[in-house]
């Protein structure tokens, strides 16, 4: 028997398999090892986003175990996958400036913006005509360097297995069990695949497709992460990444001509210098969003011995660091969850009493 089988080796399960391990509990992980969302994913971490450049009252948290977390996995492989990077991003409108111009008045959000231009400029060879704003703690994680890793570490362990999991082979009784594996729980950290799990599908998931490109160029960039509406991270001297589209409709993971025409319009617009453009890379995915915005945690309301890990869309590279912490607290010594990530604000939906 073992403690936790975790089905999907995505950021969410990988890190929290490894808060578990570390904490001395029995991990199997399993994964198709089809090409997931963590790895396509840009892996920013930016923590003032949105329209009016909010940021949420446990970013400190945040960014503290983010930190911490992806530090002790450089130090244990010998690798960098956290690049803590400047960001520029370019308003769209005045009401951007005002909104930002208040911002930065406000203490708490001080240490977030380092400063603001409010005249008409230019942001290396970038037009900025309301202005544009640098931002500090921001930063990207290497997800597939990482998830690499991470599979390797997993395997050396002989705690990872590639295999598709098939729902009604997961059985509850009498005994759990799942082939020749008997856990104490599963725990599914299956990304959008989620919203055909039969016992978490009526979770509220709100997934969107994303497309993103990498590209090579022969222009002067700032050696800064850019956000405009999209974002451009510079990854060498003459490759960036651009991204990422936004579509509820077409949850499908094939790349798109409209998708790319899209990004590459929304780069072309932004500088003259960047109009001979080579792609590299064309790829697309599934982010598994939800529709209040806050991960999904916490154990089936019926079946106690099944959890779920999941839910953090864009934002997970800034919590899942924290969130594994929290979950392997509530796992293993009964800590309350906190209301705002535990499924059962939305039991009363669906479940009676």
């Amino acid at each position: 028997m073992i403690d936790f089988l975790i089905i999907g080796q995505g950021l969410s399960g990988s890190l929290l398999a490894w808060e578990l391990m570390q904490r001395g509990c029995s991990v199997v992980i399993v994964d198709n090892g089809i090409e997931n969302a963590s790895k396509i994913a840009a892996g920013l971490i930016n923590p003032v986003t949105g329209m009016r450049l909010v940021k949420s009252e446990d970013t400190g948290m945040l960014l503290t175990e983010a930190r911490i977390c992806y530090s002790q996995l450089e130090g244990f492989f010998h690798e960098e996958f956290f690049r803590l990077k400047p960001m520029i991003r370019i308003f769209r409108s005045k009401e951007e400036l005002i909104e930002a111009e208040n911002r930065y008045k406000t203490p708490d959000y001080k240490e977030f913006i380092n400063f603001i231009k409010s005249d008409d400029s230019h942001v290396s060879n970038f037009a900025a005509p309301f202005g544009y704003m640098e931002q500090n703690h921001t930063g990207y994680l290497l997800t597939r360097s990482l998830l690499d890793y991470m599979k390797a570490f997993f395997i050396s362990r002989k705690c990872y297995r590639r295999a598709s999991i098939e729902y009604h082979d997961i059985h509850l009784e009498p005994t759990l069990h799942w082939q020749d594996i008997i856990p104490r729980e599963v725990i599914f950290c299956e990304g959008y695949h989620a919203i055909k799990n039969p016992w978490f599908s009526w979770l509220p998931f709100q997934p969107v497709k994303g497309e993103i490109l990498t590209i090579q160029h022969d222009a002067e960039l700032p050696d800064k992460i850019l956000n405009y509406g999209n974002w451009l991270i510079p990854l060498k001297s003459d490759q960036i990444r651009v991204g990422a589209t936004f579509d509820r409709e077409n949850l499908n993971v094939h790349p798109t001509e409209e998708g790319k025409k899209k990004l590459l319009n929304g780069v072309n617009k932004l500088s003259p210098d960047l109009d001979h453009l080579s792609v590299i890379r064309h790829q697309a995915n599934i982010r598994p969003c939800t529709l209040d915005r806050n991960p999904f945690i916490g154990h089936h309301p019926i079946y106690s011995q099944l959890a779920i890990f999941n839910g953090f869309g864009a934002k997970g590279s800034l919590q899942i660091p924290r969130y594994s912490k929290h979950f392997a607290d509530y796992l293993l010594t009964g800590i309350p969850l906190e209301s705002t990530c535990n499924i059962q604000r939305h039991n009363h939906k669906y479940f009676k009493d």
